[in-house]
């Protein structure tokens, strides 16, 4: 893979440092790689503000092994090859015993080899692609994976009649090819058929060739598996263009943006994702209310998975009774059936997790939720 050239070079600058000193003696220094500016920046900023509050609930309970928990944070800017790099400088400079990050599968493609080499555990919160934990046995995360988010929205569209669709992919982001590919293949095995074919690349403004070669097909509904930013002005320009049928998507769509941006072409419109904070469960209703009350805006769904991977990756150390190596390493991967805000979280043997997702629509300008739909 391209992504491959950018790391490479990084792997031997890191080699060795599991051996360091992870932190002082008053506190466990913890990482993480988020995209707090660029175009995904409400992605890294709901996943920073609920990795915040859990290390804040953790640290007014005492912290952890009679230490207080640091939390060093990276902003990536959005930019592909930037992840890479202050992953490794949290290791190498900062020490960190463990990295929470990214959201986007691409630029934890770039993380995970680094995170591999030195032996410090890294956990996604929110990266699908089945790639970013093939990297291996120190790299986990703690959200389903694109093949069953694909196939979720797959199976969603032919439940509602819909056996001909359009996709429409962004080609620059690992995260969209894969979820397109699982799409595909899903929906083509169980007899839907592919109307047409379009991609375009990040932060791209201009969609209308592409929607006017789809609009041809006369599609039942199209599938866009990019992220919120270019997804709401897809829409946006889909209506303009007189095309009425709805947008499907995955967890890429979740952000304000989507529908501050997008306005009334998303009506109608449906998406995956790991979490509804309508979710009336005592559990979830008190993450919402605490989370509100601290930024004044309720939790999406990458809020929700930074808090749980941050909460994981505490229980592990209190099971482990250590932030050295292996010990570490191996309470991860010992989670099991852990009660997290976006639902009871196994990791399986290739270190992804066997959760649910819920399908949510926009609806009257809100994200409502549809239903929810198990492994």
């Amino acid at each position: 893979m391209k992504i491959r050239h950018f790391v490479l070079p990084a792997l031997a600058a890191v080699l060795g440092l599991a051996s360091c000193k992870k932190s002082d003696d008053s506190t466990i220094n913890i990482g993480e790689v988020a995209s707090l500016t660029g175009g995904t920046a409400t992605f890294g900023q709901s996943s920073h503000n609920g990795t915040q509050m859990a290390v804040d609930e953790i640290n007014a309970a005492g912290g952890i092994l009679g230490k207080q928990i640091k939390l060093i944070t990276e902003d990536d800017q959005s930019k592909q090859g930037e992840a890479g790099t202050v992953a490794k400088k949290l290791i190498s400079r900062s020490k960190v015993s463990a990295l929470l990050g990214e959201v986007a599968s691409g630029r934890s493609l770039e993380m995970a080899p680094i995170a591999q080499a030195a032996g410090v555990p890294m956990i996604s919160p929110a990266s699908t692609n089945p790639k970013v934990t093939e990297a291996g046995d120190h790299v986990f995360r703690i959200c389903f994976i694109d093949p069953f988010q694909g196939t979720v929205m797959s199976k969603f569209a032919l439940s509602k009649g819909w056996k001909k669709v359009a996709i429409l992919t962004d080609s620059k982001q690992d995260y969209s090819v894969g979820l397109t590919e699982f799409f595909k293949k899903h929906f083509t095995a169980n007899g839907g058929t592919i109307m047409a074919e379009q991609s375009y690349g990040s932060a791209d403004k201009d969609f209308k060739a592409q929607l006017t070669a789809i609009k041809a097909g006369a599609p039942d509904a199209i599938f866009a598996s990019g992220y919120y930013n270019e997804v709401a002005l897809i829409a946006v320009q889909a209506r303009e263009l007189g095309i009425t049928v709805p947008l499907l998507g995955g967890d890429g769509w979740d952000s304000p943006s989507l529908v501050e941006v997008g306005g009334k072409a998303m009506e109608g419109c449906f998406f995956s994702n790991h979490f509804s904070n309508q979710d009336t469960s005592p559990a979830i209703q008190s993450f919402v209310k605490a989370y509100e009350a601290k930024h004044g805006a309720k939790p999406d769904a990458m809020a929700a998975l930074g808090y749980d991977s941050a909460k994981i990756l505490f229980d592990a150390i209190k099971r482990a009774g250590s932030v050295e190596g292996k010990a570490l390493r191996d309470a991860i991967a010992a989670t099991k059936d852990f009660p997290g805000i976006t639902g009871s979280i196994t990791l399986d043997e290739k270190r992804n997790a066997n959760k649910p997702a819920v399908i949510l629509t926009i609806k009257d300008g809100k994200v409502v939720y549809t239903e929810t739909i198990a492994p």
